[in-house]
């Protein structure tokens, strides 16, 4: 499942695995909850965001003025701040859930952001992730 060209790409940067996280849509996408979509958000702190430094100019996104390197024409935006739900970059990072080798944000984190950032797929999303958490914890 996670051969995408998109995660390939992730892959190639080389970045410190311990150091970033795949956040936004990308765990719903390693869990198969949705399709991967046309890019990738991922928050780097430490080491890898040093190193994603190098791959690309720094600029600041429009919501939040948070800081963001964008590579690959934008299929993956790398984050050192994901401040709108106060969370910092370390904590996602460190207490996300390893699958194939890469770190994805846990889907309990997603659900959180997504019901307060609440774009229209953003409440699609609260479905689909509330749905397949409490599945989850039946089969449990």
């Amino acid at each position: 499942m996670l051969d995408h060209s998109i995660i390939q790409k992730l892959r190639s940067l080389d970045l410190s695995t311990n150091d970033f996280a795949v956040f936004g849509s990308g765990p719903m996408y390693a869990h198969g909850l949705k399709d991967l979509g046309h890019d990738l958000d991922i928050i780097a702190c430490r080491e890898a965001w040093e190193m994603a430094k190098k791959l690309g100019k720094i600029e600041l996104t429009e919501i939040g003025k948070t800081p963001v390197i964008t590579l690959f024409g934008g299929e993956i935006e790398i984050f050192n701040d994901w401040d709108w739900c106060g969370w910092t970059p370390e904590e996602l990072v460190d207490t996300a859930e390893i699958i194939d080798g890469i770190k994805f944000v846990s889907l309990e984190k997603v659900l959180q952001w997504k019901k307060i950032f609440g774009r229209a797929k953003d409440v699609e999303h609260v479905k689909i992730i509330e749905e397949y958490l409490k599945n989850k914890s039946a089969k449990v």
